[in-house]
Protein backbone atom coordinates (compact mmCIF):
# COMPACT_ATOMS: atom_id res chain seq x y z
CA UNK A 1 0.00 0.00 0.00
CA UNK A 2 1.32 3.51 -1.00
CA UNK A 3 2.55 6.08 1.81
CA UNK A 4 1.99 9.73 2.07
CA UNK A 5 5.49 10.40 1.20
CA UNK A 6 4.81 8.38 -2.42
CA UNK A 7 1.75 10.95 -3.02
CA UNK A 8 4.50 14.00 -2.04
CA UNK A 9 7.16 12.90 -4.11
CA UNK A 10 7.47 14.66 -7.28
CA UNK A 11 5.24 18.03 -6.05
CA UNK A 12 6.97 21.68 -5.86
CA UNK A 13 6.85 21.50 -2.17
CA UNK A 14 5.27 24.76 -2.31
CA UNK A 15 2.87 24.97 0.58
CA UNK A 16 -0.12 27.40 0.68
CA UNK A 17 -0.66 28.70 4.07
CA UNK A 18 -1.95 32.18 5.71
CA UNK A 19 -1.94 33.46 9.26
CA UNK A 20 -4.32 33.69 11.39
CA UNK A 21 -5.02 37.62 11.67
CA UNK A 22 -5.15 37.77 7.90
CA UNK A 23 -8.62 38.36 6.37
CA UNK A 24 -10.49 35.72 5.24
CA UNK A 25 -11.27 37.35 2.03
CA UNK A 26 -7.02 37.26 1.04
CA UNK A 27 -7.39 33.63 1.95
CA UNK A 28 -10.47 33.25 -0.37
CA UNK A 29 -8.41 34.95 -2.92
CA UNK A 30 -5.12 32.96 -2.11
CA UNK A 31 -7.46 29.51 -3.02
CA UNK A 32 -8.71 30.64 -6.06
CA UNK A 33 -5.38 32.15 -7.37
CA UNK A 34 -3.89 28.46 -6.41
CA UNK A 35 -6.87 26.30 -7.55
CA UNK A 36 -6.72 24.54 -3.85
CA UNK A 37 -9.81 24.08 -1.32
CA UNK A 38 -7.97 24.96 1.79
CA UNK A 39 -5.12 26.46 3.28
CA UNK A 40 -2.60 25.48 6.15
CA UNK A 41 -2.88 28.32 8.91
CA UNK A 42 0.83 28.65 9.88
CA UNK A 43 1.51 30.79 12.81
CA UNK A 44 5.38 31.77 14.21
CA UNK A 45 6.41 28.77 11.74
CA UNK A 46 3.74 26.30 13.47
CA UNK A 47 0.16 24.62 12.38
CA UNK A 48 -2.44 26.34 14.41
CA UNK A 49 -5.32 25.87 11.87
CA UNK A 50 -6.94 24.87 8.30
CA UNK A 51 -9.35 26.72 6.80
CA UNK A 52 -11.17 24.89 3.86
CA UNK A 53 -14.21 26.42 1.61
CA UNK A 54 -16.07 24.49 4.00
CA UNK A 55 -15.10 26.68 6.98
CA UNK A 56 -15.99 29.53 4.93
CA UNK A 57 -19.19 28.80 3.58
CA UNK A 58 -20.52 27.62 6.77
CA UNK A 59 -18.88 30.45 9.13
CA UNK A 60 -18.55 33.41 6.45
CA UNK A 61 -21.09 32.98 3.93
CA UNK A 62 -24.26 31.40 6.08
CA UNK A 63 -24.00 33.92 8.74
CA UNK A 64 -23.70 36.80 6.81
CA UNK A 65 -20.34 37.71 7.89
CA UNK A 66 -17.81 40.29 6.04
CA UNK A 67 -15.38 38.19 3.84
CA UNK A 68 -13.05 41.41 4.84
CA UNK A 69 -13.59 42.16 8.20
CA UNK A 70 -13.44 38.20 9.47
CA UNK A 71 -9.83 37.34 10.84
CA UNK A 72 -8.89 33.87 9.74
CA UNK A 73 -8.68 33.02 13.30
CA UNK A 74 -12.44 33.38 13.83
CA UNK A 75 -13.27 30.35 11.17
CA UNK A 76 -10.38 28.07 11.00
CA UNK A 77 -10.74 24.78 12.45
CA UNK A 78 -8.11 24.67 15.03
CA UNK A 79 -5.75 21.91 15.93
CA UNK A 80 -6.51 19.95 12.75
CA UNK A 81 -5.88 16.28 13.09
CA UNK A 82 -2.63 15.85 11.22
CA UNK A 83 -0.42 12.48 9.74
CA UNK A 84 3.07 12.02 8.74
CA UNK A 85 4.67 10.58 5.52
CA UNK A 86 5.23 7.22 6.29
CA UNK A 87 1.52 6.75 7.04
CA UNK A 88 -0.53 4.67 4.69
CA UNK A 89 -2.85 5.82 2.06
CA UNK A 90 -5.54 3.64 3.92
CA UNK A 91 -4.90 5.21 7.25
CA UNK A 92 -5.37 8.64 5.49
CA UNK A 93 -8.92 7.89 4.00
CA UNK A 94 -10.23 6.37 7.13
CA UNK A 95 -8.97 9.31 9.27
CA UNK A 96 -10.06 11.44 6.42
CA UNK A 97 -13.83 9.62 6.37
CA UNK A 98 -14.29 8.95 10.22
CA UNK A 99 -13.67 12.61 11.10
CA UNK A 100 -15.72 13.77 7.57
CA UNK A 101 -13.00 16.54 6.36
CA UNK A 102 -11.03 16.20 3.02
CA UNK A 103 -7.37 17.80 3.96
CA UNK A 104 -4.94 16.23 6.21
CA UNK A 105 -1.81 18.37 6.84
CA UNK A 106 0.86 16.26 6.60
CA UNK A 107 4.01 16.58 9.78
CA UNK A 108 7.40 15.82 11.18
CA UNK A 109 7.83 16.82 14.21
CA UNK A 110 6.97 20.39 14.30
CA UNK A 111 7.52 20.62 10.77
CA UNK A 112 5.05 21.20 8.00
CA UNK A 113 5.57 18.71 5.09
CA UNK A 114 2.90 20.02 2.85
CA UNK A 115 -0.65 18.69 3.09
CA UNK A 116 -3.03 15.87 0.91
CA UNK A 117 -7.03 15.96 -0.27
CA UNK A 118 -9.12 12.78 -0.57
CA UNK A 119 -8.59 13.43 -4.40
CA UNK A 120 -4.65 12.66 -3.64
CA UNK A 121 -5.62 9.32 -2.12
CA UNK A 122 -8.30 8.51 -4.50
CA UNK A 123 -5.73 8.91 -7.72
CA UNK A 124 -3.37 7.17 -5.44
CA UNK A 125 -5.84 3.92 -4.83
CA UNK A 126 -6.72 4.31 -8.60
CA UNK A 127 -2.90 4.00 -9.72
CA UNK A 128 -2.28 0.98 -7.36
CA UNK A 129 -5.53 -0.89 -8.48
CA UNK A 130 -4.34 -0.16 -11.98
CA UNK A 131 -1.13 -1.65 -11.23
CA UNK A 132 -2.36 -5.08 -9.77
CA UNK A 133 -4.57 -5.33 -12.61
CA UNK A 134 -2.10 -5.16 -15.03
CA UNK A 135 0.02 -7.66 -13.53
CA UNK A 136 -2.90 -10.04 -12.77
CA UNK A 137 -3.27 -10.01 -16.88
CA UNK A 138 0.20 -10.14 -17.66
CA UNK A 139 0.36 -13.36 -15.17
CA UNK A 140 -2.90 -14.78 -17.22
CA UNK A 141 -1.69 -14.14 -20.52
CA UNK A 142 1.91 -15.43 -19.89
Amino acid sequence: MSKVADILTGRSGDIWSVQSDQSVLAAIKLMAEKGVGALLVIDDNRLSGILSERDYARKVILENRSSGETRVRDIMTRNPVTTTQESSVAECMSMMTDNDFRHLPVVEGSQVIGMISIGDLVKAVIKEQQFTISQLQQYIAG
